[in-house]
């Protein structure tokens, strides 16, 4: 079997890798099969952050929303069961902008939501 030289394919392949490892510490940034490990690995950690920053988010908007929800007398599964009963279709992230932001709006919202937990009760 012939021998194969690869040419440009290796050569801008190890390019790619390095090019990723650029500011990685010492021999990180500068040996190929060290950098390839350290740039596998990389990725490896950005794809599980992406998934874990929607949760983290998530969890920061409910906490918000708990806090506010409090504030007029409701718990956060009592405020979103208000908001489902009262047909308000606003999702946490704009909520727990509201919460923060525009408290005035808020309280209109949770009295919506409270009227209509006070409503299905009475039916």
């Amino acid at each position: 079997m012939p021998r194969v030289k690869r040419g440009n394919k290796r050569l801008n392949k190890r390019k790619k890798i390095l090019g990723l490892a650029k500011g990685y510490r010492g021999t990180k940034s500068k040996l190929y099969r060290s950098a390839k490990e350290s740039v596998e690995k990389a990725l490896q950690y950005s794809y599980v952050g992406r998934k874990l920053r929607k949760r983290d988010f998530r969890r920061l908007w409910i906490v918000r929303i708990n806090a506010a929800a409090r504030i007029h007398g409701m718990s956060y599964s009592q405020f979103m069961h208000g908001i489902k009963l009262a047909e308000i279709e606003i999702d946490r992230k704009i909520l727990a902008d509201l919460a923060v932001k525009q408290p005035e709006a808020f309280e209109v919202i949770a009295g919506k939501a409270k009227d209509a937990i006070d409503n299905s009760a009475k039916a």
